[in-house]
């Protein structure tokens, strides 16, 4: 896929009769043949004259294709491939025709790439996937059939499994289905046949004929790696796939593969020790000249977090972060797990080391966004640890986009607000409002503090002015019924537009909960509970469990309202909403 060096460098040779060149230099510097020379290989390329002619064509195309001149590019590489018979010219044409998204073109060069090299692997890939794009079975079928007979059993696997993946990409995978059961027939022994079937059905949403194709793979096989993973795969709920899976590692302990998708199905299941028992049998069994496997490592480390283990978490996440530091060339991200660390730190109030593992977050291609989200929780933690001051300067001090200044000077405000610095905060926030007068969520949070100051209509007018800019704004529909609740006032618009929220967002913790607030302000005790109710399990959050237990407690089940108020205290204990209602009731926990 590379541009004017790519071919040119191919048939350049460097010699006598050759002028040496920089393969990306300008047209005047690139390599003039003296003589004609005779390209010929061990890879039975053609045999033919390399001309100055056929040399500036390729050069010429090249150039054409870097300034953006596709067609004359792809004619002139492609008549040059015909003329020479070339399957790298054609390669070539292909991968320029793929560059610019132009189908049929790529289409016209796979074919004769893999005319002119009908015995590369790559160019047949190539060439089926246009074959099954344009459901021209029939050609796939006379490639496959031969190629399949005079496979030997272990390329023959390869070529079933890889020809069912190109199979289900095409439109009609009902008819490629039935070709694949075609091709597979005369190999009924092989377990890859039974695979790439089971995988077949899979994708046609067979999972009947898929549990079928699987189980018959394993049992051809019972210690095949691949068959296991396609049967849990393909099973009809993750407690068939696990059994399955602890069954195959019974026979099979060594099964590095297996016990890596056992653990991530176990904790994807929430299953987190017994997840954590197995990524830990996995690294006891590393063979002793291999350097641990970095990703088990972090798995451990994010396993061990979930669990509130901060100790284990911490030690696997320090192990995983210092492979990478000392092993350069190991595959891995550590952004995530400094993250972790410094949450850990934190927790225990360690603000020192909480910020050293932030500091370790540095910024480059592709992560950008993760180094500016960790500077904005630096700014969280010296705000914590040192004083709110310290933290605008550390602000102040970042380099920001546009976009990015918005979420800097949004955390800025917030901070001012948890010091109780309310006048600065909405100063700021007027202020910043005023030079961004569109934005979505610097509105919302003005109508918030509005909201705070008791300032009504102006929190209304603005909760208002969002959705008329965003009229699916759940957030605005939400925040404006649930203030009309919270003061008894127009519950009859409250009902509307809390609905409205429902109909957006009809999982949101926060907007049911405002449903079940309001059914409670008009005396409907039982639908209250049964939408805090689910509100609480789907986010149990101190609001939501304040409304949830006021209203057990107005049922007459004290103890139940006493027990989820105390267990939300723990997890903010100056939480205004649940401080305010137990003041209310007059209820001591």
């Amino acid at each position: 896929m590379s541009g004017c060096g790519s071919l040119a460098t191919s048939f350049k040779k460097v010699g006598p009769n050759t002028v040496a060149h920089d393969s990306m230099a300008p047209h005047s510097q690139i390599a003039v043949t003296r003589e004609p020379t005779s390209i010929a290989s061990k890879e039975n390329l053609p045999d033919f004259q390399l001309t100055d002619d056929i040399f500036f064509r390729v050069i010429s195309a090249e150039i054409a294709f870097q300034r953006n001149d596709f067609p004359a590019a792809f004619a002139t590489i492609m008549a040059v491939a015909q003329q020479t018979h070339d399957p790298r010219l054609a390669k070539r044409a292909l991968e320029m025709a793929l560059l610019v998204k132009q189908p049929m073109q790529a289409f016209m060069a796979s074919q004769l790439w893999h005319q002119y090299s009908p015995d590369s692997e790559e160019a047949t890939q190539y060439y089926l996937g246009f074959m099954i794009i344009n459901n021209n079975l029939d050609e796939v079928r006379a490639l496959i059939t031969p190629r399949l007979a005079a496979a030997s059993d272990k390329k023959r696997g390869v070529i079933l499994l890889q020809t069912q993946r190109l199979l289900m990409r095409g439109k009609n995978k009902e008819a490629a289905f039935v070709l694949l059961e075609e091709l597979c027939k005369p190999y009924v022994n092989d377990p890859h046949s039974h695979l790439a079937l089971a995988q077949g059905a899979h994708d046609n949403k067979n999972n009947e004929r898929a549990l079928l194709e699987a189980r018959t793979a394993l049992k051809l096989d019972p210690n095949s790696q691949i068959a296991i993973l396609v049967l849990a795969q393909v099973s009809p709920s993750s407690a068939d796939a696990l059994a399955a899976f602890d069954k195959f590692l019974e026979r099979n302990p060594a099964s590095h593969e297996v016990r890596r998708a056992y653990a991530g199905m176990l904790a994807e299941q929430k299953y987190y020790s017994q997840a954590r028992i197995q990524l830990e049998i996995l690294t006891k069994n590393k063979p002793q000249d291999q350097l641990q496997d970095p990703t088990i490592l972090y798995a451990l480390g994010v396993l061990s977090f979930q669990m509130k283990d901060s100790i284990a978490a911490e030690k696997n996440l320090i192990d995983f972060v210092q492979l990478l530091e000392a092993s350069p060339n190991q595959q891995g991200d550590p952004t995530s797990a400094y993250l972790y660390l410094s949450q850990i730190a934190d927790d225990r109030n360690d603000g020192v080391t909480a910020l050293h593992w932030l500091a370790k977050i540095q910024p480059y291609e592709g992560k950008n966004a993760a180094y500016f989200n960790a500077q904005l929780r630096h700014a969280v933690l010296i705000a914590k640890y040192n004083s709110v001051e310290h933290a605008q300067k550390f602000l102040h001090e970042l380099k920001t986009s546009r976009d990015e200044k918005i979420d800097v000077v949004r955390l800025e405000i917030d901070l001012l607000r948890n010091a109780n610095r309310e006048a600065e905060a909405n100063a700021l926030l007027k202020v910043t409002t005023e030079a961004y007068p569109n934005n979505l969520d610097l509105l919302y949070d003005f109508a918030m503090i509005a909201e705070k100051r008791h300032h009504f209509e102006e929190m209304e007018t603005t909760l208002r002015h969002i959705i008329k800019i965003d009229p699916e704004n759940r957030q605005a529909y939400n925040a404006l019924g649930y203030s009309l609740v919270e003061r008894n006032n127009r519950l009859a618009e409250a009902r509307v537009l809390l609905e409205k929220a429902l109909s957006l967002a009809p999982d949101d913790a926060f907007i049911i909960d405002s449903m079940g607030w309001l059914e409670f302000k008009e005396h409907r005790n039982e639908r209250a509970l049964a939408f805090l109710q689910r509100a609480f399990q789907l986010r149990p959050d101190p609001d939501i469990a304040a409304h949830f237990g006021e209203v057990l407690w107005v049922m007459g089940e004290q103890q139940k309202a006493k027990a989820i108020w105390k267990e939300a205290q723990k997890k903010e204990p100056n939480n205004a909403t649940l401080k305010s209602t137990l003041e209310r009731l007059k209820v001591g926990l």
